[in-house]
């Protein structure tokens, strides 16, 4: 039988190409997701500034107890006396405390812009290393050596004055030299007495290059290292992990990458085994004749089966081999992506070994197979008395394993959405995403009997309105029920997914957005281009003119420690789960006037010191006056006094400390936004006018009223959602290839029926009418079932997000998708009818011999 099959491909091209194109596509976007896994897994980060240095000291970001499944979002500094206690270790020839700091130098001239820099000591100068091409090092307070991709950028030259924006405030430099290494990055060097304050955290240090005596074993000083610094969070780190201490949310934003290639690659695997089984089972169909007669000539059901699956696993092995070719290059592609849309850092580098070629292999091979086998298995179960009869009209369009299989994810569908429906909003995506893929499932299997009620329902109107055409394309769907079907799943999956996944981005946007708008009560915004405010410019704005009150804005990521600290052996098992806590520094005086957070017990008027107001669905287990243990985002331990509870949006929830608490533990140690609420009867745009003037003092301060401040948040958000966004297009995309891929293997194997049709006196143009009928029909059909399934997806999502039923986004999205649908069902289905019309009818059908 294997024989047969091999012989059988140049028979059935059509088919087989459809299969390949599906297949050689699915396994390469599930071999490029596999690569995206396992870079997000090995987290490698080849070092740039630090590259001279083999050993790399620097804080630990894991939250202890957690085995490492929790991370903290701000830098985790190393105390400065631990360089000189590396640096007393044998086998280590220096200890190199390193430092960065952002700032930016200001505009030298008219239309020139700022540049955002990183400043370092000059002794961290040697790690990548950088050497001087002009000049001298930084001798003094007054000088600064700038990188010469940075002088290029900025058009600076040696003995050049410069303004640097730095730590809220301005200095004047004289550039001293030049100096190029192996980071490109635009760095200026400070002398390390200079940096320290720059970087306003005396005492502390961000990493600690090592360098080794010659001969010395690497790995006896990193034992040496560790052995140091036990019970310290510090992480001892060597090869493409040194990375990691350049660029600390590699940490965090590589676990955000394994999630995203497993939901990504989920989604694209069973996009491919919708694909294909469609493809597949729509090829087999078309050949129920070919089945029929084997078994009238007594071939058994197992021969026929491996027939089939022969067939099909010739053209899967050859369209997933080639696959492993583009499948690393869509997996660096997607990386490169994400990193240009600042969803991961651009120092993250792919790495791929054979897991994921294997898996996105075997993932595609097993989808083929199992497509064959269930398509196989029908005909395989024709009795050979019935074998023509059923070839010639398909009766048959469900059976018990199908209908239970359609239940049990329509099932699913059904829980997933109601569980949607309960969750918080913003994490309500996480479930809705895979219900879509599982309504989409369920409806696939019960597709013949849909599309039959679909059909059904259209025949009337359809006969009134097209004739003789109508009523030729509604028999042909009553008879071949199941080859309708193939046909309309890829419509449905294409505008289902479409539909649903663009709406869940914006319906999440707009709660987003909604949120931020409800809780911001101030007129005004002051920032700075300098990366932040000192916090003692709060008072000065709120004794300006006009002012009613001011607040600082801090934004950070904390955690909320049990009341009960857990078991030591639950800590060094990795069990622990600390509570992710939102956290926002506010400063008392302000936060009622400028925000709309509202106390309901206690008051927030007690945010000073070592305090803290939490959400009230948070505060269980304390009331007010108890100490809450709490790490806030650099990982310090703290224990706040509960002065409130406030209420909150539903997966809005955010912690209240004092700003004088949390800016201590930010990375930049300066208030991002200050917000101003103005008095009563205060003209805005005087008001914007006086405080714009604090520029003369605080150089680089800028005023934004409301509307533009609600506008920045939003292209935020919009930043976050270009990620589903791109995932989205490639999955879609691969739909939309399917769509096409089936509507023209579903014409083009229709050659016999047509010319069948032209010899019995049906004139081109009358069977290419039936066919823009038959279109008709089958983009209506997958258009209802791919609007149900939005539908079922999109409603308790937007009753989650929105409190609607009603999810948000323009009407053109749904508009364009349902038009983008219905003209490729219709353009690639008269096109392929036309091609197939070119040939003469006798030929076609044998006669001509």
């Amino acid at each position: 039988m294997i024989r047969i099959a091999l012989r059988t491909l140049r028979f059935h091209k059509g088919g087989f190409i459809a299969s390949f194109i599906a297949l050689f596509f699915g396994a390469a976007i599930v071999i490029g997701c596999g690569g995206l896994f396992e870079t997000g897994l090995r987290s490698a980060a080849p070092p740039g500034r630090l590259g001279a240095a083999p050993i790399v000291v620097t804080g630990d970001q894991n939250h202890p107890g957690t085995g490492g499944q929790t991370v903290f979002t701000e830098r985790v500094h190393l105390d400065a006396s631990l360089a000189a206690t590396i640096k007393a270790l044998p086998g280590v020839a220096d200890a190199v405390p390193d430092l960065s700091f952002d700032a930016t130098v200001a505009p030298g001239g008219a239309g020139a812009a700022p540049v955002k820099v990183t400043g370092h000591g000059w002794s961290s100068a040697g790690l990548a290393p950088y050497r001087l091409t002009e000049g001298s090092a930084p001798a003094g307070p007054g000088q600064v050596v700038l990188g010469t991709r940075l002088a290029a950028k900025a058009g600076l030259g040696r003995g050049q004055r410069i303004q640097l924006l730095v730590h809220g405030g301005a200095k004047e430099l004289t550039v001293s030299g030049l100096a190029t290494g192996a980071d490109e990055s635009e760095s200026l060097f400070l002398s390390d007495q200079s940096a320290a304050q720059a970087g306003g955290r005396p005492g502390k240090l961000d990493n600690i290059g090592v360098l080794t005596t010659p001969g010395a074993d690497r790995g006896q000083v990193v034992a040496e290292i560790r052995k140091a610094v036990v019970g310290s969070a510090v992480s001892v780190l060597t090869g493409d992990k040194r990375g990691w201490a350049e660029n600390p949310s590699i940490v965090t934003d590589s676990s955000k990458l394994v999630t995203l290639a497993s939901v990504f690659g989920g989604l694209s695997a069973m996009v491919t085994v919708f694909v294909v089984a469609s493809t597949t089972g729509l090829s087999i169909q078309q050949r129920q004749r070919e089945m029929a007669l084997l078994r009238a000539i007594g071939t058994t059901p197992g021969q026929l089966r491996r027939l089939i699956l022969g067939e099909t696993l010739f053209i899967a092995v050859i369209a997933t081999g080639l696959a492993c070719y583009p499948g690393p290059t869509v997996g660096k592609w997607l990386l490169a992506a994400f990193a240009r849309g600042d969803v991961v850092p651009d120092a993250l580098a792919y790495r791929a070994g054979w897991i994921p070629m294997v898996t996105g292999v075997g993932t595609a091979l097993l989808t083929a197979l199992g497509a064959a086998f269930i398509s196989a298995r029908g005909a395989a179960r024709t009795r050979p008395t019935e074998a023509l009869a059923e070839a010639s009209l398909q009766r048959k369009w469900v059976s018990a394993p199908r209908l239970i299989f359609a239940l049990l994810f329509l099932g699913g569908g059904t829980t997933l959405a109601l569980v949607t429906a309960s969750m918080a909003g913003p994490t309500a995506g996480s479930t809705a995403t895979p219900a879509a893929m599982l309504w989409t499932a369920g409806f696939g299997l019960l597709g013949p009997g849909l599309a039959k009620v679909i059909a059904a329902v259209l025949r009337r109107p359809l006969r009134a309105l097209t004739g003789l055409a109508g009523r030729l394309a509604t028999l042909n769907a009553k008879a071949r029920i199941g080859r309708m079907a193939g046909a309309v799943m890829p419509v449905m999956l294409a505008t289902g997914l479409a539909t649903a996944l663009i709406y869940l981005q914006t319906t999440q946007s707009s709660g987003s957005e909604r949120a931020f708008s409800d809780n911001m009560r101030a007129d005004l915004a002051v920032t700075s281009i300098s990366g932040g405010l000192p916090l003692s410019l709060v008072d000065t704005i709120q004794k300006q003119p006009g002012v009613a009150a001011a607040s600082a804005q801090i934004s950070s990521l904390g955690y909320l420690e049990p009341k009960t600290p857990p078991s030591q052996s639950k800590i060094d098992e990795g069990d622990f789960e600390p509570t992710e806590m939102p956290m926002q520094g506010v400063t008392a005086e302000g936060v009622t006037s400028t925000t709309a957070f509202r106390a309901t017990t206690g008051s927030l008027d007690d945010l000073h010191g070592d305090s803290v107001a939490l959400p009230a669905s948070e505060a269980g287990g304390f009331k007010l006056g108890d100490m809450v243990p709490m790490r806030l985002g650099d990982g310090a331990e703290v224990s706040l006094k509960l002065v409130a509870t406030v209420d909150a949006r539903r997966g809005y929830e955010t912690a209240l400390l004092p700003a004088s608490l949390l800016v201590q533990h930010t990375d930049a140690g300066l208030v991002p936004q200050i917000t101003v609420t103005a008095k009563p009867g205060t003209d805005p745009a005087l008001l914007e006018q006086n405080l714009s003037a604090l520029a003369d003092t605080h150089p680089g301060l800028g005023v934004l009223p409301r509307a533009t401040v609600g506008a920045v948040h939003q292209s935020q958000d919009d930043t976050q959602a270009w990620m589903a966004y791109l995932v989205l297009g490639v999955v879609v995309g691969y739909a939309t290839i399917a769509l096409v891929n089936t509507q023209v293997l579903a014409t083009t194997e229709r050659r016999r029926e047509f010319m069948l049709q032209r010899l019995i006196g049906a004139t081109r143009r009358q069977v290419l009418r039936m066919m823009t009928v038959e279109a008709i029909l089958v983009a209506v059909a997958g258009l209802v079932l791919g609007v149900l399934v939005a539908g079922l997806t999109l409603v308790p999502l937007s009753l989650s997000v929105l409190g609607s039923p009603v999810p948000e986004g323009s009407p053109w999205i749904f508009a364009t998708v349902v038009v983008a649908a219905f003209v490729l069902t219709l353009v690639t289905t008269l096109i392929s009818a036309a091609l197939v019309l070119r040939s003469r009818p006798g030929a076609a059908v044998g006669l001509s011999e």
